[in-house]
C-alpha cells in the first residue's frame, strides 16, 4: 500500500538536499536544508507531469497538501490543473490595448511590406488610439470606448479612422485567439454608433495627357536632378518612391527591375525602358559618392517633395503621382491596348490569385511596345 503523509512539519526542517516524498505524488525538493519547493507528480492524458505548488518554507506542509488535493480533484473532474492555473495567471495579468496591438502587429508582420518597418500599419493606432486607451485592459474595450476614441476623426480624417478601426478589429481577434474574453463585435457596434463617414475622395491632381508633351519639353530644357527624375517618372509611369530610390544596379540593358521590397504589391516588377528613358539615364548628371540615379545635392535619396516643388514653381496644380493617371487616360483614349497590359504597366496586380497562378507572364514585350509609344508621344 502506498504510504501517505509521511512527512511532518518538524521533519521538513531537518531534511537535507534532495527529493522527499509525502505520498500521492507530493514531494518536497530541497536545494539546501533551508530552502526548497513543493512539487506534485500527476498523470495527465497518459503523460507524467510535474506541477509546482510553491516554495518551502513559505508554503507549509499543510497548505502544500491542500493544493495537491485541489489539483487531484481537478484532474478527477477532467480538468488539467496545470493548464487551468496558467489560464488563471493570464487572466490575472491583464493584457493592455497597447500590448495587444504590438502582439497583433508582430503576428502580421510577414504580410506587410518590408515587415511593416515603414510604420504605416501602426501609425493610425500610435497616433489616435494608444495615447488614449493604450493602458486600458483590452478586455474592457467595447463599442462605447471605440466610439469615444475615434469620434474626433471619424469625419475629418475618415480614411485614417477607417484604418484605425479595421486594425482594432484585427487586434481584438488576436486577443481572442490568446484566450482573452474580448468583445469581437465591438468594432461593428462602434461603427453603427458613429454612423456613415462624411468623406469626399480627393484624387491626386493630374495633367491632361494633351498637355503632357509640352511639359516634357519644358523639363528637357532643365538640368536639375529633379527634372531628370520627373522625366524618368513620366516615361516609366512608376511611383515617386520607386524613382527616388532607384539605383544603377537595378538596370540591366533596357530593363529596370524592382525587387519586392520596392513595390507596392510586394512582387518583382520589371519595367521596359524606352529609348528616351535610357537617354535620360545616360545624360543625367552623376554625383560622385552617391548610390542613387537621381540623388539630392548631398548624395542621399531625393526628397519626396522635390519633384512636386518643381511643378509648383511652374504654377501647376498637377503632382508627380498624377502622371500615372495621365498615362492611363492616354492609353484608354488613344490606343486599343488590352486591359492586362495597361494595368501591368502601372505595376498593378491583375486577376485573382488563381488566375495569376496560371498566368505567369509579366507581359514585358507587350509593355515594351506600349511604353515606347508613350515615349514617342511625349517627345512628339
Amino acid at each position: 500500500m502506498t504510504k501517505i503523509n509521511t512527512l511532518s512539519h518538524l521533519k521538513t526542517k531537518s531534511l537535507g538536499p534532495g527529493k522527499h516524498f509525502d505520498g500521492q505524488g507530493l514531494m518536497l525538493v530541497k536545494s539546501r536544508k533551508e530552502a526548497g519547493k513543493w512539487m506534485l507528480r500527476l498523470t495527465v492524458a497518459g503523460k507524467r507531469r510535474e506541477m509546482g505548488l510553491g516554495r518551502w518554507p513559505d508554503v507549509p506542509l499543510s497548505e502544500a497538501r491542500e493544493r495537491a488535493s485541489d489539483a487531484r480533484r481537478q484532474l478527477r473532474d477532467g480538468v488539467d490543473p496545470i493548464q487551468a492555473r496558467q489560464a488563471a495567471m493570464r487572466r490575472e495579468r491583464r493584457l493592455t490595448v497597447a500590448e495587444a496591438i504590438e502582439r497583433c502587429f508582430v503576428a502580421r508582420q510577414a504580410e506587410l511590406k518590408n515587415d511593416g518597418r515603414a510604420g504605416r500599419w501602426l501609425s493610425p493606432l500610435s497616433v489616435h488610439v494608444i495615447p488614449k486607451i493604450g493602458a486600458m485592459a483590452v478586455e474592457d474595450v467595447d463599442q462605447y470606448v471605440l466610439k469615444k476614441t475615434l469620434e474626433p476623426i471619424w469625419h475629418e480624417k475618415a480614411d485614417t479612422a477607417r484604418k484605425a478601426m479595421n486594425r482594432m478589429n484585427l487586434t481584438l481577434k488576436h486577443a481572442a485567439a490568446l484566450g482573452l474574453d474580448v468583445d469581437l463585435q465591438a468594432v461593428m457596434k462602434a461603427q453603427a454608433l458613429l454612423g456613415k463617414r462624411r468623406h469626399e475622395t480627393k484624387h491626386i491632381p493630374s495633367l491632361p495627357y494633351q498637355e503632357a508633351p509640352e511639359f516634357y519639353r519644358l523639363l528637357s530644357e532643365q538640368n536639375f536632378p529633379s527634372a531628370f527624375a520627373l522625366r524618368f517618372l513620366m516615361l516609366t509611369v512608376a511611383r515617386t518612391s520607386e524613382v527616388r530610390f532607384a539605383v544603377p544596379n537595378e538596370i540591366e540593358d533596357d530593363v529596370w527591375t524592382l525587387d519586392p521590397t520596392r513595390t507596392k504589391t510586394t512582387n518583382v516588377h520589371r519595367v521596359p525602358l524606352s529609348s528616351e528613358a535610357r537617354r535620360v539615364i545616360e545624360t543625367c548628371p552623376i554625383l560622385a559618392g552617391s548610390d542613387y540615379l537621381f540623388p539630392s545635392p548631398r548624395g542621399k535619396a531625393m526628397s519626396d517633395a522635390t519633384m512636386s516643388r518643381l511643378m509648383e514653381r511652374e504654377e501647376m496644380e498637377a503632382r508627380p503621382h498624377g502622371f500615372r493617371a495621365t498615362f492611363r487616360t492616354w492609353v484608354e483614349e488613344t490606343t486599343d491596348t488590352p486591359f492586362e497590359v495597361k494595368e501591368t504597366a502601372l505595376g498593378h496586380q491583375v486577376g485573382s490569385e488563381v488566375e495569376r497562378a496560371y498566368q505567369r507572364s509579366d507581359l514585358l514585350e507587350k509593355r515594351r511596345v506600349l511604353l515606347q509609344q508613350w515615349a514617342d508621344y511625349l517627345t512628339g
